[in-house]
């Protein structure tokens, strides 16, 4: 009996630092926004607009985490944008900023996507900062 109180107590330790080692991944993968302000302005404010209300060639992206995809009443976004049901959360971001063209099939915009998932991570924390 002791001996399987000894295993049991070694695989919960191990639980225990695997977790604490996902834990730190996830939080590292989390994303810097003021690097985030940085690529965005290299690969989106020429198209975004980050202040409330402004559009350009696509849609402001003021307060745009979390919010239901095609929902700046005064943009004419495209029909499989509007039609997709996505909601910006983090996935949604990581997914469309990959390849936006895969993510939502006829969509409009004119973006080949970030390859890199320390870039993308790094927008999207600077786009939940937008508020």
């Amino acid at each position: 009996m002791s001996t399987l109180k000894s295993i049991l107590s070694a695989a919960g330790l191990s639980l225990l630092a695997l977790a604490g080692a996902l834990h730190a991944e996830l939080a590292q993968a989390a994303g810097d926004a003021k690097v985030g302000a940085r690529v965005y302005a290299e690969n989106c404010a020429e198209c975004h607009s980050t202040k409330e209300g402004k559009n350009k060639k696509g849609p402001s992206l003021f307060q745009g985490f979390g919010r239901k995809a095609g929902a700046v009443g005064d943009f004419a976004y495209s029909d499989a944008l509007k039609a997709s049901g996505k909601t910006w959360t983090e996935a949604e971001l990581d997914a469309y900023l990959t390849l936006p063209k895969k993510a939502i099939p006829g969509g409009k915009m004119k973006f080949d996507g970030l390859p890199e998932a320390k870039d993308r991570a790094d927008v999207i924390a600077y786009l939940a900062t937008l508020k």
